[in-house]
């Protein structure tokens, strides 16, 4: 299985799972991608307040 970002329905998908207290396994399961993607993502887009699905997409511009 190759390399695929995440779209930014995923992005939403896991911020309003995550915000249920839902775990990230649990989030990888239903959105069939790999619990490490999951956990990456909340890592790396991470605020004070918890996890913002907005700021992704223009982080992953300047790359």
């Amino acid at each position: 299985m190759g390399y695929r970002q995440l779209t930014q329905t995923q992005r939403y998908q896991i911020y309003v799972r995550y915000d249920l207290g839902v775990s990230r396994r649990q989030i990888a399961r239903e959105l069939g991608i790999d619990n490490s993607t999951v956990s990456r993502e909340l890592r790396r887009n991470a605020i004070d307040s918890g996890y913002d699905p907005e700021i992704a997409p223009s982080c992953s511009d300047h790359r």
